[in-house]
């Protein structure tokens, strides 16, 4: 095969995922009108359709869907073998893609690779906050962030924190006119400010135990967020109760503006992990990555 053909081939396939030739010019870097003009070539030289165009979309024949299926594994095998020939130079270079949720970015993988991010410059990261469980291989991450137990068993997984002790916070005037919950059953008659949860269309369950009995409730509230931030400011605004990591609310606790409840209930949460697919492994500015994370839990003991 030419090696025109395989640069064709890969403009298509890029074309295809994005489903959009905007996006794809910008992803390989060329101008909106050549990469257009590459595909035509191509399925000039075919003698196939491969893409449906109409004014707001682009979508793939099914021709076209059968060469992705193809294609799409074997491009993306060639663009990791290259990127891992990057071992053979002395500096770390190149960008790492990583999902995670908003707490661990904010107190996990910021702290960590601001300590090493400035001394290699030719190493990026991309950090995606979803509090979804994603496909990393799919959608075209080189790792993710989530609590150890969401992990898929046949990814690489590492610890990255220590266990995430949490709270159950209201405002002291909140709690003044609806009083203080004492047992898990007293929260049928709170508000809950929830977290939603955006792979299950669901809010996110407070895990409770105490001596054995264990309990994961979903409290009904007039309030919903996909960001813990918003969930405190509610909280401090006395919209109800919030179920939120401790790191995030001990200043407000400290000062008066919150107040815990049921803290003989609330146990902490497991560690956060990084998972990653096996080929990830030999990357140099990955490893960098890898090893700073591994550091920092090391100085938090």
């Amino acid at each position: 095969m030419r090696r025109e053909d395989i640069a064709d081939l890969t403009a298509f396939v890029t074309v295809a995922e994005e489903g959009s030739f905007t996006r794809a010019a910008i992803r390989l870097g060329i101008s909106q009108s050549a990469l257009s003009q590459i595909v035509r070539r191509l399925e000039d030289r075919l003698g196939l359709r491969l893409l449906s165009r109409t004014t707001r979309s682009v979508a793939p024949t099914p021709a076209g869907e059968r060469l992705v299926r193809r294609l799409g594994p074997l491009l993306r095998e060639i663009d990791s073998d290259l990127a891992e020939l990057s071992e053979f130079r002395d500096t770390p270079t190149g960008n790492i893609r990583i999902t995670s949720v908003e707490h661990a970015a904010k107190t996990v993988l910021m702290p960590a690779l601001a300590d090493v991010l400035p001394g290699y410059p030719d190493v990026s990261v991309e950090i995606i906050v979803d509090y979804g469980l994603v496909d990393v291989v799919a959608e075209r991450f080189d790792a993710g962030v989530r609590l150890g137990e969401q992990v898929a068993k046949d990814m690489i997984s590492v610890r990255i924190s220590p266990e995430i002790p949490m709270a159950i916070v209201a405002a002291p005037s909140y709690l003044a006119e609806h009083g203080v919950p004492l047992t898990p059953q007293d929260l049928v008659d709170h508000r809950a400010i929830n977290l939603r949860l955006p792979s299950s269309e669901t809010i996110n369950a407070w895990r409770l135990s105490k001596g054995g009995d264990v309990k994961q409730v979903r409290i009904e509230g007039a309030l919903s967020f996909n960001t813990i931030d918003l969930i405190r400011q509610s909280a401090l605004l006395r919209q109800g109760l919030a179920y939120l990591p401790r790191d995030q609310v001990e200043d407000d606790m400290a000062s008066g503006a919150l107040a815990q409840v049921l803290a003989d209930w609330t146990p902490p949460l497991p560690g956060y992990h990084l998972y990653y697919p096996n080929r990830r492994h030999s990357s140099p500015a990955f490893r960098l990555v890898v090893d700073a994370l591994k550091a920092r839990l090391r100085q938090l003991g």
